[in-house]
């Protein structure tokens, strides 16, 4: 499931946007360009977002990370998009692939260096020197999601997309509190799968 985002104050799309997505869904090449000044605010603010839980010093930058996953949104093979909440939260899932599949890169370029797990004591502290964690936590979450696609959910929107537990709650349809259960959840099944081995 990708993240779905909750913008604004709960209204819904203006009818610009939605004529955009659908607009650029015909491969209107003039669309994709005023769809992306439309939501760069809220593309920045995503990128922005998952940017701060990366370490200091990161190659990539927010608007790096947004020129690099929008091309992935817009270009061959894109989904239709249902409204903005669906283009975003897809916007969050493509940036966190990005970053997955940096560290990765960041990972075999170190061949021959000293491998060591660290073991994290919150999700949220994994910093992308850590690339051997960040990849263990996307590792472990593709398993839990597998498991149990709702408590999964939760972790994206609240780790990867930056949402808080109300937004997570409004996204997903829950109570605060439930969230807040799935996540403690949901963080100890990771932390136990990723400092398993």
């Amino acid at each position: 499931m990708l993240c779905q985002i909750k913008t604004g104050s709960g209204v819904g799309d203006t009818p610009d946007i939605t004529l955009l997505l659908n607009a650029v869904s015909d491969d209107d090449k003039a669309a994709q360009e005023a769809l992306f000044l439309a939501v760069y605010d809220q593309l920045y603010r995503i990128a922005t977002s998952r940017m701060s839980m990366e370490a200091d010093g990161h190659t990539l930058q927010p608007t790096a990370l947004i020129n690099e996953a929008y091309p992935r949104l817009v270009g061959p093979g894109r989904t239709e998009w249902k409204n903005r909440s669906h283009f975003l939260g897809a916007a969050a899932e493509s940036m966190r692939r990005i970053l997955i599949d940096h560290a990765r890169r960041k990972k075999r370029q170190k061949r021959g260096g000293s491998y060591r797990r660290q073991p994290l004591t919150d999700l949220p502290e994994v910093e992308s020197d850590q690339s051997d964690a960040l990849i263990a936590l996307n590792d472990a979450l593709t398993r839990f999601e597998e498991a149990d696609p709702l408590k999964a959910s939760v972790v994206k929107l609240k780790y990867f997309c930056g949402l808080s537990n109300a937004e997570v709650a409004e996204a997903l349809e829950l109570s605060q509190r439930t969230v807040e259960r799935h996540w403690t959840f949901a963080r100890a099944w990771l932390l136990r799968e990723m400092t398993r081995e």
